[in-house]
C-alpha cells in the first residue's frame, strides 16, 4: 500500500484525513496545531515534525491549506514538497487557491517528474464528517486514477474538470455563487424582516419559486436561522475565495460588478471581528447595521 502524507488539519482537513485513516490507508500528518495531529494518531495515523520528511517518505503528498501563499510556502519552500521529492511522487491539493499558483507548482513538479493533481472540495465540514465531500479535480486520466481510491474514501461526489488546474478555476466559479447567494439572501430575509412578513412563510414562498438557492434551503435553516454561527466556512475564507474570484475575472477581463460588491460587503463584516463566524452570518452583520430584529426560526 502506498504510504499517504496529509498537510493540512483544519475544519475540512482534519475529518477527510479521519476517513481515510478509518478505511485502511496509511497516513503520515503534519499540522502546526497538536490537537487535530493527536486526534489522527488516535485513529492509527504516525506525525511527523516536518514536511520535509513527508515528502521522503510518502507516495501521495496532500494538501489541504488556507491559502495561496500557504500552499506555495508547502510545495515549492526550501523545506517543502517539491526540493525533498522524487520522480513518481504526486502531489494532490485539494486547498482553494490562485489558479495561477496551482499552474505554477504544476510546472515545476513536471520538471522533476513528479505529478499534480488539484481536487479542491466543495461541500461543508459536515459533509467531510461523514465522508460525503465532493471534488472537482484537475488531473491527467492517468493521476485521477491514481488518487481515485483516496477521492472515494473521502467523498462520495467525484467530478473530472479536465487537465490540472481546472478543478481548482470550477472550484471559484462554484464558490462565486455559493458566496454571492449569501450576500443576497441577507439583503433579502433583512428587507422581509423590517417589513414584518413571518420568516417561515417567508421562506416557503422562496423555496418554492425560482429565487430558490442551496444556501437559503439547506444551509441557512441548520445554521444562521436556528442561531448558530460557529465556523463551518468562515467569513474570513468566503472573503478570501471572493478575493480570487475577483481577480481571476480582473485577469480575464470578465466585470463582476455583483462579486465586487459581495467582497466589499464581506470586508465590512472581517472589520467588525466576524471573519471567525460562519459565512451564514453575514445575515446578522447586515441586520446589527440595519438596527433590525436578527431573524429566527421558530423552536
Amino acid at each position: 500500500m502506498q504510504m499517504i502524507g496529509f498537510i493540512g488539519l483544519g475544519n475540512m482537513g482534519r475529518p477527510m484525513a479521519s476517513n481515510l485513516c478509518r478505511k485502511g490507508f496509511e497516513l503520515l500528518v503534519y499540522d502546526i496545531n497538536p490537537q487535530p495531529v493527536a486526534a489522527l494518531c488516535d485513529l492509527g495515523a504516525r506525525r511527523t515534525s516536518s514536511v520535509a520528511e513527508i515528502a521522503k517518505t510518502c507516495d501521495i503528498l496532500i494538501t489541504m491549506l488556507p491559502n495561496s501563499a500557504d500552499v506555495e510556502q508547502v510545495v515549492l519552500g526550501s523545506e517543502g514538497l517539491l526540493p525533498n521529492s522524487r520522480r513518481g511522487q504526486l502531489i494532490l491539493d485539494m486547498s482553494t487557491i490562485d489558479p495561477a499558483v496551482t499552474d505554477r507548482i504544476a510546472a515545476r513538479a513536471a520538471e522533476q517528474g513528479v505529478a499534480v493533481v488539484d481536487a479542491p472540495v466543495g461541500r461543508l465540514a459536515t459533509h467531510a464528517e461523514r465522508g460525503e465531500s465532493l471534488f472537482m479535480v484537475g488531473a491527467a486520466d492517468a493521476d485521477l486514477e491514481r488518487v481515485l481510491p483516496l477521492l472515494k474514501a473521502m467523498g462520495t461526489t467525484i467530478h473530472h474538470c479536465g487537465g490540472v488546474g481546472t478543478g481548482g478555476r470550477t472550484k471559484l466559479v462554484n464558490n462565486y455563487f455559493c458566496v454571492v447567494s449569501c450576500q443576497m439572501n441577507a439583503e433579502a430575509l433583512a428587507l422581509a424582516q423590517r417589513l414584518g412578513l413571518d420568516l417561515e412563510k417567508t421562506l416557503t414562498v422562496l423555496n418554492g419559486t425560482t429565487a430558490y438557492n442551496g444556501q437559503l434551503q439547506l444551509n441557512w435553516p441548520n445554521k444562521v436561522l436556528k442561531g448558530d454561527t460557529s465556523p463551518g466556512f468562515t467569513i474570513d475564507l468566503a472573503h478570501k475565495d471572493l478575493s480570487l474570484i475577483v481577480a481571476s475575472a480582473n485577469h480575464n477581463k470578465v466585470p463582476l460588478p455583483v462579486g465586487t460588491a459581495a467582497r466589499e460587503f464581506f470586508s465590512l463584516a472581517r472589520t467588525g471581528k466576524h471573519g471567525q463566524s460562519d459565512f451564514s452570518a453575514i445575515l446578522d452583520v447586515l441586520c446589527d447595521l440595519a438596527g433590525i430584529e436578527k431573524p429566527r426560526l421558530k423552536a
